[in-house]
C-alpha cells in the first residue's frame, strides 16, 4: 500500500519554515466580483495563489492530496455551485496528484435575491498546498458583490477550461462489471471513447465520500477504454453500488470527459 505523510497545521500555528515563508504566505484567496445575470445568478470566482513551485488539489485529488472544500456559512445564499477547471496530473516519489500549480480560479455561480442589490459573501475554502510537504489551510473569504458588474475575463477563461460532456466527447456505451473481492468491490468501466492523448488518466468517483477507491488500471483497446478499481468501505462491510452515482473523468493531453453512472455489463 503506498503511504503519504501528511504534515497537518493550523495556519497560524507555525511562524515560518526553514525556507523563509511563513504558512498564512503559502495560499491567498481572492474573491473576483464577476457580474450578475438574467435569472437571478451571480457569476463570482475565488482565486487561489500559491508561493512558487506549490500546488493545490482538484476535487479527486489522486493518491495523495486534499481536495477543496467550501464554506458559505453566514452569506445566506440557497445554491452555490462552483466550477473546476481541467486539472495537470503530477507524478512525485511514485505517487500520482491531479491538481493545479503556482494559481487556479473556481468559478462560482450563485443564486441571489433578485432584487437587484449587492450581496455580501463570506466563508472559507479547505485547501492542501504541496511541495516536499503536504499542509491543509484553510482560507477566509468576505466581499460585497456588485449588482451589476462585468464579464471578468479570468473568471470566463475558468469556465471555459472545463471538462467536456458525455456528449460533446461523443461517448458511446459505458458499462461497469462488479465482482466481489475479500473487502469490498471490484469495479471494471469500460468506456466507448475515442483517443484523448498519448496518456489517458481516468479517475473514478464512487459517490460515496465513505468508500474508497483505488488507482485505476487503465488499458486501451480501439475504441474502448477499461479501468478497472477496487472499491473498499471505511467501515471494512459490505456496501450497495449505485451505478448510477458513479462519476468518470478522463483526463488526456490537456483535455478532459465527464461522464456520469454506467450500466450493468
Amino acid at each position: 500500500m503506498r503511504k503519504t505523510f501528511l504534515i497537518s497545521l493550523a495556519v497560524c500555528s507555525l511562524p515560518t519554515f526553514g525556507f523563509g515563508q511563513s504558512v498564512d504566505e503559502l495560499a491567498t484567496v481572492t474573491v473576483l466580483p464577476g457580474w450578475r445575470e438574467e435569472g437571478g445568478t451571480h457569476v463570482t470566482a475565488l482565486r487561489i495563489d500559491l508561493a512558487e513551485g506549490w500546488r493545490t488539489y482538484w476535487r479527486a485529488p489522486g493518491d495523495a492530496g486534499i481536495p477543496p472544500a467550501f464554506s458559505f456559512a453566514g452569506s445566506g445564499l440557497t445554491s452555490i455551485q462552483p466550477h473546476y477547471p481541467v486539472p495537470e496530473v503530477y507524478e512525485t516519489f511514485g505517487m500520482r496528484s491531479i491538481g493545479y500549480e503556482d494559481s487556479v480560479t473556481f468559478p462560482l455561480r450563485l443564486s441571489v435575491p433578485d432584487d437587484g442589490g449587492a450581496i455580501g459573501i463570506t466563508g472559507q475554502i479547505q485547501i492542501g498546498v504541496c511541495d516536499d510537504v503536504c499542509i491543509p489551510v484553510t482560507l477566509d473569504f468576505s466581499a460585497m458583490l456588485p449588482p451589476e458588474g462585468a464579464a471578468d475575463p479570468a473568471i470566463l477563461a475558468a469556465l471555459q477550461d472545463r471538462p467536456m460532456t458525455r456528449a460533446e466527447a461523443q461517448v458511446g456505451a459505458v458499462t461497469c462489471a462488479v465482482t466481489p473481492i475479500s473487502d469490498g468491490l471490484q469495479v471494471a468501466t469500460t468506456i466507448t471513447i475515442a483517443p484523448k492523448g498519448t496518456q489517458e488518466i481516468v479517475v473514478i468517483e464512487s459517490g460515496d465520500p465513505q468508500v474508497w477507491v483505488s488507482e485505476p488500471q487503465v488499458t486501451r483497446a480501439g475504441s474502448q477504454l477499461t479501468a478497472v478499481v477496487d472499491m473498499v468501505h471505511v467501515s471494512g462491510q459490505p456496501f450497495a453500488l449505485d451505478r448510477s452515482g458513479l462519476r468518470f473523468t478522463v483526463l488526456g493531453d490537456g483535455t478532459a470527459v465527464d461522464i456520469r453512472g454506467c450500466t450493468a455489463d
